[in-house]
């Protein structure tokens, strides 16, 4: 691990405090993400963190690494926050393909639903060569989705151990059992793992060369905004699927998707209904979605998270947008 080490604490004052918590607040921003699988309660856990952090500083022992114990109070805060919150999750994981003939369901407000992450948190992340995970992979919907399956403990640990890079001693001093437990901890973390990949196995990766991917966002961009199934279509694996939370329902396959888009979304006088605007989320290609209101104006309408395959999308999470802070969060312009 990378440490902040500090020899005396008798002068730290507000400002001193912030110069030395600013260079964590990022990765203790995207730990607790991931630990949570929502921004709103990561940036709940963060500012919860600080507050500790700052009423407890005298707690902390001369010459201790600093980041490791802003860390480990971040992950006690987000472990509480799991004992008051429901897991969250996608569509794909809780329900069977919906048929596109069925009427709409009613909106499920409740935070049940994976948040998108920008990118941009990622940017100046540190990088650990011992890790399992990339930094742009650990936060995938699909990986997410995967992790939020396993108890809180579990998921800790094997962020700490895999995600992060920590070693297992490590991981044991932050959150006070032995090395034996850690690793035997981490060992089932990673059989769960590696059982729900095995069943959710149609997810890949991008494959393609960047000028590959951007002719193909490109002719992505072009079908919505022509509101062109046939031409979306051909951009898709024969098995992609399409989540829309916080409805419940998602589709599956060319068949299932064309009938939902012609249906609901690409019928009548659509063209130029939508304007999409090239974004990056959960370390994917995305999309922000603008659909024109009555009076012309476009507006809000929807986040679309593209998870590549090959040279074929696999997957679009399309997360409706029912208030303006998600576009907030991502830097986005609330009209388009």
């Amino acid at each position: 691990m990378t440490n902040v080490k500090i020899s005396s604490l008798s002068a730290v004052g507000n400002d001193t405090f912030q110069n030395l918590t600013d260079p964590y607040r990022h990765e203790l921003l995207v730990h607790c993400y991931r630990i949570l699988g929502s921004l709103d309660d990561a940036e709940d856990a963060l500012q919860e963190t600080l507050l500790r952090a700052w009423h407890k500083l005298e707690s902390l022992k001369v010459q201790a690494s600093l980041r490791a114990w802003l860390y480990k109070i971040a992950t006690n805060v987000s472990l509480d926050m799991l004992d008051r919150r429901k897991t969250r999750t996608l569509p794909t994981v809780e329900h069977a393909p919906a048929d596109p003939n069925d009427p709409l369901p009613m909106l499920v407000y409740d935070p049940q639903w994976l948040e998108p992450l920008p990118d941009a948190l990622l940017a100046d992340l540190p990088i650990n060569p011992e890790a399992r995970y990339e930094i742009r992979e650990s936060v995938t919907l699909a990986f997410l989705a995967m992790l939020q399956s396993l108890p809180g403990r579990q998921r800790v640990m094997l962020i700490l151990r895999d995600v992060l890079g920590w070693k297992a001693h490590e991981v044991a001093e932050l959150l006070d059992l032995t090395v034996v437990a850690v690793n035997s901890t981490v060992q089932r973390a990673r059989a769960t793992m590696k059982k729900v990949q095995q069943e959710h196995s149609t997810q890949g990766t991008t494959t393609v060369d960047d000028d590959e991917l951007a002719l193909l966002l490109e002719r992505y961009l072009h079908a919505w905004e022509a509101a062109d199934s046939a031409s979306l279509l051909a951009l898709l694996r024969e098995d992609a699927a399409l989540t829309m939370p916080p409805l419940t329902i998602w589709y599956r396959g060319h068949a299932a998707i064309q009938a939902f888009l012609d249906k609901h979304i690409f019928s009548g006088q659509v063209r130029g209904r939508f304007r999409l605007v090239a974004t990056r989320a959960n370390g994917c290609p995305a999309f922000a979605v603008y659909q024109r209101d009555p009076a012309g104006v476009y507006r809000p309408g929807a986040l679309h998270i593209l998870t590549i395959a090959g040279d074929r999308i696999a997957q679009i999470d399309d997360f409706l947008v029912l208030d303006n802070r998600l576009f907030m969060q991502f830097g986005l312009p609330i009209i388009g």
